[in-house]
């Protein structure tokens, strides 16, 4: 009974990609409530945007979103320091962000890039303190690297043990 559903589990797309949520959330809401002086709530959304509920590409996927969070962040803090009023600095960032990931040729994750940038550029109006466009870059930055390493390292675990349950399936 333990090897069928061991068997199936590793096949099955939704279980992998809601033991990867679930390890992913999880250090993330401990960042979350271990830090609360930084935005490590971006952290956490980061994580849930990298990690794919495609286990057949979840590496690429992972190491594209990571790419372009990071395309969006970096976009945000150019634009953040420019003295244009926010709307612009969003739009310029928008354009700018969309324009790089073509350049990189992941163009299908842009959008995750543009979350990036915005998340980096908004500020309360009373307050334009960049530390605070500093802290959300690196929120979204160790979240992106979070979401791939969990993605990396479940994929390698998960490879070996179909190996070890196809391997027994076998000699059964």
């Amino acid at each position: 009974m333990r090897k069928t559903l061991m068997r199936y589990s590793l096949h099955s797309d939704f279980i992998i990609y809601l033991i990867r949520i679930l390890i992913g959330f999880s250090i993330g809401y401990f960042l979350y409530i271990s830090f609360p002086e930084y935005s490590a709530i971006w952290a956490l959304i980061s994580i849930v945007l990298v990690i794919s509920p495609d286990d057949n590409e979840a590496t690429k996927i992972a190491f594209d979103r990571t790419k372009s969070n990071f395309i969006g962040s970096a976009t945000g803090i150019l634009f953040y320091f420019t003295n244009l009023p926010q709307m612009w600095s969003m739009l310029l960032g928008v354009i700018t962000s969309v324009a790089i990931c073509r350049l990189f040729n992941i163009l299908s994750v842009a959008r995750t890039a543009m979350v990036a940038m915005i998340i980096v550029v908004v500020h309360e109006h009373q307050l334009k303190l960049y530390v605070a466009a500093l802290d959300r870059f690196a929120c979204v930055t160790i979240g992106c690297l979070i979401g791939l390493i969990v993605t990396l390292s479940t994929s390698y675990i998960i490879k070996i043990l179909r190996e070890k349950y196809s391997m027994e399936t076998f000699s059964e």
